[in-house]
């Protein structure tokens, strides 16, 4: 029997891929039904915009005439922009962000960042993962929240090669990238087909066994190593993990969308979102990035390649949003939107922007503070040709780590960053 359960422990436990987290085992088939504790936990996604997103072409002040006279050539037009108020509207390829609005779905923060902006790609994007201008940064925001609060999550890669954010790190345990369903199948040690389905046979069937025991027959957790209690909840575990990740492996062929996702890597990382939290994992957490967004020359004003990412932007996160709210998760989800930087108010040379400051964080969900929350950066007011930054990014932070994940703001930012009001008041 000992050697049943050696085989059960290598195969099920270290057979899978390194990007299985350990919380499956403990979260088993699914998260408990409705009305039950832990059902309804909320969740946070975070979308990065790499390379330095141009707030002002974002988020719009048309009815400014200083805007038109800063950008004669990538500027967008009144009659072009998705109207939010009688002086600012979506840039025209977010429509879909437009709807959220409508929709009573979509915070807009105004001039955001921090004081003595840097304009390194590097450094700029190191301090909003670090929350900090400290010189030397290790660890993350979200890292630092984790040691508070176990919350799991996963890295939504978009290939093996992309790193984990700095974002992540810190976290007491790592937090697993994976790019699709995929890598939750089972890796068995066999030598050939045959081995393999053996192997996976004897695990279904142990896994089944396991599930059909009465609960007051399973052993409790053990303490001594070695001993059969161990080895039995070990068993368990396996199983478990097993009957899980099978679960979700599955999910790919049996998930219907309740909404369309645009044919885009950040749609697909998103529905793979979308799947997870449907199939109850237990993970709360998910972060993805989307590069691109460093608009030297040939930005394009209503259309072009500053648009063509507003559009992936705004395409793939409505479409997640109406798909999980769809499915009861309206009210338990957030998407938060950042960039290590905003550009230059003055169009450059190349019909382009250079690195600048003052941009715009988006927040879609269910239960955020509908609406625009601050003042759009004055456009005669620069330093230095940089938009001024009024909400310093770590009051965002304070916010939807005080009132969404319920972590102590002050123990991962220190003190002095009130919480910016992004979320309706219970």
């Amino acid at each position: 029997m000992s050697s049943r359960r050696d085989f059960i422990k290598t195969s099920a436990l270290l057979g899978f891929g390194a990007t299985v987290p350990t919380f499956l085992g403990r979260t088993a088939f699914a998260a408990p039904q409705s009305g039950k504790p832990g059902a309804k936990d909320t969740i946070l996604v975070v979308v990065q915009l790499t390379g330095g997103n141009d707030g002002l072409n974002t988020v719009v002040p048309f009815a400014d005439a200083e805007y038109t006279k800063l950008r004669p050539t990538i500027g967008v037009k009144k009659d072009e922009v998705k109207k939010l108020t009688n002086s600012l509207g979506l840039h025209p390829a977010m429509g879909e962000f437009a709807k959220l609005y409508e929709d009573k779905a979509l915070c807009v923060v105004q001039g955001v960042g921090y004081p003595n902006p840097d304009q390194s790609h590097f450094r700029s994007m190191d301090i909003w993962h670090a929350a900090s201008t400290d010189k030397a940064l290790t660890e993350g925001w979200i890292g630092k929240a984790f040691k508070q609060k176990a919350v799991p999550g996963f890295h939504l890669a978009d290939s093996a090669k992309e790193v984990a954010p700095l974002a992540l790190t810190g976290a007491p345990a790592r937090v697993p990238s994976i790019t699709s369903l995929e890598d939750f199948q089972l890796k068995t040690t066999a030598a050939d087909a045959a081995d393999k389905a053996k192997q996976k046979k004897l695990i279904e069937e142990v896994a089944s066994r396991e599930r059909e025991r009465p609960e007051d027959s399973k052993p409790p957790v053990a303490h001594a190593p070695g001993s059969p209690d161990l080895l039995d909840f070990v068993r368990r575990t396996a199983v478990t993990t097993y009957a899980s990740t099978d679960k979700l492996a599955a999910l790919g062929k049996t998930y219907t969308p309740k909404a369309t996702y645009p044919n885009t890597p950040l749609g697909s990382r998103l529905k793979l979102a979308a799947q997870l939290i449907d199939g109850g994992v237990g993970a709360r957490l998910f972060y993805v990035s989307l590069d691109g967004f460093d608009t030297h020359a040939g930005q394009g004003g209503a259309t072009g390649a500053h648009a063509t990412l507003l559009q992936t932007v705004s395409d793939a996160v409505a479409a997640f949003y109406r798909d999980v709210a769809a499915r009861g998760h309206g009210e338990r989800v957030c998407v938060m939107t950042f960039s290590e930087f905003g550009r230059r108010a003055k169009e450059n040379g190349s019909q382009g922007t250079d690195h600048g400051s003052g941009a715009p964080m988006f927040l879609v969900g269910g239960r955020v503070n509908a609406g625009i929350v601050g003042d759009h950066p004055s456009l005669t007011k620069l330093e230095d040709g940089n938009l001024k930054h009024a909400t310093d990014f770590r009051t965002v932070y304070a916010a939807v780590l005080n009132e969404w994940l319920g972590v102590d703001a002050a123990a991962v930012l220190g003190k002095g960053f009130a919480p910016a009001r992004v979320f309706k008041k219970s």
